[in-house]
């Protein structure tokens, strides 16, 4: 079973940083393609960032190119969510996910889901 951690949510002011890491663990013996995908008060779930097994190719929202970069540890058991120039309407519960297939740019449902991270944008 595959487990995914997530850490470094919180509350920053407008135009402030915060850096969201997930780590896997479990027995799975090959490497997952990762996203993050976010949830805010009233709307869906969406997705944010993807990377793949070998962390070349990436994926941005709209919402947060230029903004956020996604990127894997050394070890790739761990991606990076860096979020800069941060707004309110990024405020949301912020997940971690794992799948076989990468993001196909229309649809995703990764098979494995972290428990999620609050991240708080005040103005």
């Amino acid at each position: 079973q595959v487990r995914l951690v997530e850490s470094g949510g919180g509350l920053v002011q407008a135009g402030g940083s915060l850096r969201l890491s997930c780590v896997q663990s479990g027995r799975a013996t090959n490497t997952y393609h990762m996203s993050w995908f976010r949830q805010a008060p009233g709307k869906e779930r969406e997705i944010v960032a993807a990377i793949g097994r070998s962390g070349t190719a990436v994926y941005y929202a709209d919402s947060v190119k230029g903004r956020f970069t996604i990127s894997r540890g050394g070890a790739r058991n761990t991606v990076y969510l860096q979020m800069n120039s941060l707004e309110p309407d990024d405020t949301a519960v912020y997940y971690c996910a794992a799948d076989n297939q990468y993001y196909n740019g229309h649809t995703y449902s990764p098979e494995f889901w972290g428990q999620g991270t609050q991240v708080t944008v005040s103005s």
